[in-house]
């Protein structure tokens, strides 16, 4: 059986984490070069080609991925056994400062609450800043971004799963307005808009086969968010662009039903991210790693049962 190091098991982490070897070699301060020559080793000593990769892209083929649903989970157990017999810390404890948006907020939440419940001398100042302010600047811990917002030289965390922004409409609008097969089939002036809070409307993207789409919305009524256009949808006022976890309750009850799921893709989701220099901080830390490892058991739940 191969020798394998903490420290290859984490650039393999950084690498799914960051989505590129070059986001690995930023987080790790090492040059991309480095990194695909210790992936190159790993792979060989491991006999198991862990990446498919070109010039443009970069995936983890089914074997790693399966080796990854395994090891990550032991990973994270094994970095937080070592840090605390380190004794390089004390017990967690005061007050965290986190930004992000409302709907990022809600679903970091039951992790804070979880977290509180083994560590119950942290605080946690949970603020709405849909404008996703500098955190550093602006006096914050860490804020909540998903994946491809966050800057490359900030340590990341994943926050729950991945996300996935699909079209929901009610069954009686669907059978008016009819079911679309393309995204070019959706009318713009049946499409509910939502604003951030830049003021941009968001554009709804959608991908299938390595083909990007984009459809901007010109419907109706205009929201401040996604959680007002799915209250606007369920009026049957226009079809609306929302994740999946805002409208999994109406789905399950047949208020709204989706369109377009073959062009709907999962993203990456949310990561909670921070400087490299608050690093050092006890609570900060071990928050993260924390939101690693029900990140991973997350993951490994979802393989679980898609094998079943």
């Amino acid at each position: 059986m191969p020798d394998l190091s903490l420290s290859e098991l984490r650039l393999v982490a950084e690498i799914v984490e960051g989505g590129s070897f070059r986001a690995a070699s930023i987080r790790l301060d090492v040059p991309p070069s480095t990194i695909s020559r210790r992936v190159a080793t790993l792979e060989a000593r491991l006999d198991l080609r862990l990446f498919n990769r070109t010039t443009r892209s970069l995936a983890l083929t089914e074997e790693g991925r399966a080796f990854l649903d395994r090891a990550l989970p032991a990973l994270a157990e094994l970095e937080a056994a070592l840090t605390e017999a380190s004794g390089r810390r004390a017990a967690p404890g005061g007050l965290l400062r986190i930004n992000g948006s409302t709907g990022g907020l809600a679903i970091l939440l039951p992790l804070v609450l979880a977290f509180r419940r083994l560590h119950p001398s942290v605080r946690f100042d949970l603020v709405e800043d849909g404008q996703l302010s500098d955190i550093v600047g602006q006096g914050f811990d860490a804020g909540l971004r998903l994946a491809e917002d966050v800057p490359a030289d900030m340590i990341a965390a994943p926050v729950g799963g991945p996300q996935r922004f699909i079209v929901v409409a009610t069954p009686a609008l669907v059978a008016e307005a009819g079911r679309p097969s393309h995204p070019s089939d959706l009318d713009p002036g049946r499409c509910l808009g939502a604003r951030l809070p830049s003021g941009r409307i968001i554009a709804w993207e959608f991908a299938r086969r390595e083909k990007a789409v984009s459809v901007h919305p010109a419907g109706p009524v205009t929201l401040g968010d996604t959680a007002l256009a799915l209250e606007a949808a369920r009026g049957s006022a226009g079809f609306a662009y929302v994740t999946e976890r805002l409208a999994a309750a109406d789905l399950k009850r047949g208020a709204l039903v989706t369109v377009l799921d073959d062009w709907c893709p999962s993203l990456e989701g949310l990561r909670l991210y921070y400087p490299r220099h608050r690093n050092g901080s006890v609570t900060l830390r071990a928050f993260a790693e924390f939101l690693r490892r029900q990140a991973a058991a997350e993951r490994s739940a979802a393989t679980s049962a898609r094998a079943m």
